[in-house]
């Protein structure tokens, strides 16, 4: 996992983006067995369905529900999770500081999808040249 942004997808600010996860995963073409990490708000019985049915491994956190406290076992998975799931938000604070991103300047869901695509293309391009010779000292 290195952070390098697979897919965009723009919603209207009344959808959740939570509703983006199957689009998210198709367009992201994962292999089989793949885990798919979220944060907790994409925790549904239909995400792990879905998952399920694409044969990739869950990686989303787990949430309490209404009076049922979390168990000791999925406190410890979410805790596991979120030690992978830094990489994402820390491409989503690279994408903010280095382009301004989380701000639409378009009107219209195609102007400001587009500007989402653009911004993850700058971001790819400028981790870009660290991956490669991190690819380099390796092999």
């Amino acid at each position: 996992m290195n952070g390098i942004v697979l897919a965009v997808e723009t919603t209207p600010a009344n959808v959740h983006d939570s509703q983006a996860l199957e689009l998210l995963v198709e367009r992201s073409e994962p292999a089989e067995k793949t885990a798919v990490f979220a944060d907790k708000g994409y925790c549904s019985k239909a995400a792990d369905d879905y998952l399920r049915s694409k044969k990739l491994r869950n990686g989303i956190m787990r949430k309490a529900r209404r009076n049922e406290e979390l168990s000791t076992y999925f406190k410890r998975k979410n805790k596991l999770i979120s030690t992978v799931r830094y990489v994402v938000e820390r491409t989503f604070a690279g994408q903010k500081r280095w382009f301004g991103a989380g701000r639409a300047r378009y009107l219209g869901l195609d102007r400001t999808n587009c500007q989402h695509i653009l911004e993850a293309i700058c971001y790819n391009l400028k981790r870009a040249p660290r991956l490669l010779a991190e690819l380099n000292l390796t092999c």
